[in-house]
């Protein structure tokens, strides 16, 4: 089998079988392929696109280039949830517990932020103490224990992706359908979980500016999730605005222990409501959404999903004393006001630009290498739909440098107030097949 006549194959829009996608794939894990010849079938695949088969063949092929979690040994349906990505997005952190409070095992392998997209081991490790790498027996042993555990992709989960990715954003094809399907699918399906449920964003702060975009993301990927066996549901949420009030590490880690006590922001509460009864569903502890939802509400209200919270904080080396005293985590010297330049109704907060605000403060990563300041970050007081007055502060910002100009200009840049103005809705579909 040569790779030119494969490159080829694809450029004239043909479909590649199953083991020229495994030999792909395995070659070039093993450095037998060139970048420069992979580069000239990531366009052929940009341009071309794949079908249904080959995007699972792909996936499938991605998953087994390296370490596949077992997780058979964990009683019960392993659920798994992954958001395509936003700002302020803090579900993870109220999931997770909620979730396994309701008889759920939750075992979670979350990745970092870069950019303005939040990384949940960011946020847990605002937490003091609190461990994200532990060994896959100990994992194991939490969510049999617990019911739930989150920590650090293992760095051999499916190395081809890893490869494939830095190629793809140095060529100018991360935008591509099958191409990101694949890559989000490959590592959740070797994480081990039996289930997957996905959050795919669209609108400013995500990845997928359009919801038509998105919606065949979701749809390519439950169908993915279907061929693998891998029950998979899907939800589009809308990222126009930041999710919740909250953005940077600590901060988020206060919003989350709120929503657990149930004084959370609406929106946050009603997506983790969204997301946790499609995962009480699919492990097949109710059977149908309005059911799972009753039991998550009971869980949330009764104090159980708190104490999950407690316990699973305690059981990774971490501080739950936190969720009683969250002052115990690390704040900033500096709360400056940024308030409304005119009276109106709040039109637009561009969520990436917000997030690229809060990353400027060093809530954010501009590179990989860059150091996490976890005290920073924004708090939202006015969400899109709000009336404002003129002098109504619209967020604080938290920071540990008084000179924080630049950042109040961009904020102010991207909140448009104007004469009328509607909140956008929060779910656009929910998709299961």
């Amino acid at each position: 089998m040569r790779m030119v006549d494969l490159i080829e194959k694809k450029r004239e829009g043909q479909s590649l079988s199953k083991q020229e996608i495994e030999f792909i794939i395995s070659e070039y894990t093993n450095n037998q392929i060139p970048d420069y010849q992979m580069s000239a079938l990531l366009m052929a695949i940009f341009f071309k696109d794949m079908t249904d088969e080959e995007i699972t063949h792909l996936t499938l092929a991605m998953a087994h280039s390296g370490e596949v979690m077992d997780l058979t040994s964990i009683e019960g349906i392993k659920v798994d949830k992954h958001s395509t990505g936003g700002v302020g997005d803090t579900t993870t952190l109220i999931l997770a517990p909620l979730v396994a409070s309701v008889d759920v095992p939750v075992a979670k392998m979350s990745g970092r932020g870069l950019g303005y997209t939040g990384g949940t081991l960011d946020k847990l490790e605002a937490i003091p103490g609190f461990k994200i790498e532990v060994s896959e027996s100990q994992f194991v042993d939490l969510v049999n224990e617990s019911k739930v555990a989150v920590i650090g992709q293992s760095g051999d989960l499916a190395p081809a992706d890893k490869k494939l990715y830095a190629l793809r954003d140095v060529t100018a094809t991360v935008d591509s359908i099958p191409l990101i399907a694949s890559s989000i699918m490959s590592k959740k399906i070797a994480a081990g979980a039996d289930a997957i449920v996905l959050d795919v964003t669209t609108g400013d702060g995500a990845f997928m500016k359009n919801l038509d975009d998105a919606r065949r993301l979701a749809h390519t990927m439950v169908r993915i999730g279907a061929l693998a066996n891998r029950q998979t549901m899907a939800v589009i949420s809308d990222m126009s605005q930041p999710l919740g009030e909250a953005i940077g590490n600590s901060l988020e880690v206060v919003e989350a222990i709120e929503t657990l006590q149930g004084n959370g922001p609406e929106d946050l509460t009603e997506m983790c409501y969204a997301l946790g009864s499609q995962m009480v569903v699919l492990a097949k502890k109710a059977d149908t959404l309005e059911e799972a939802r009753e039991l998550l509400k009971e869980a949330l209200e009764s104090g159980r999903a708190l104490e999950k919270f407690k316990e699973m904080i305690h059981n990774q080396g971490g501080d739950a004393s936190i969720v009683d005293e969250p002052e115990k985590l690390l704040t900033a010297r500096y709360e400056i006001a940024v308030p409304a330049k005119k009276s109106g109704v709040i039109q637009q907060m561009v969520a990436n630009e917000l997030g690229i605000a809060a990353m400027m403060l060093g809530a954010g990563r501009k590179t990989k290498e860059d150091e996490i300041d976890h005290a920073v970050g924004l708090k939202l007081h006015k969400k899109v739909g709000e009336s404002v007055s003129e002098g109504d502060v619209l967020l604080t910002i938290f920071s540990n440098t008084e000179d924080v100009e630049e950042v109040i200009e961009l904020i102010q840049a991207n909140i448009t107030i104007g004469e009328t103005g509607e909140e956008p809705p929060l779910i656009h579909e929910i998709i299961t097949e």
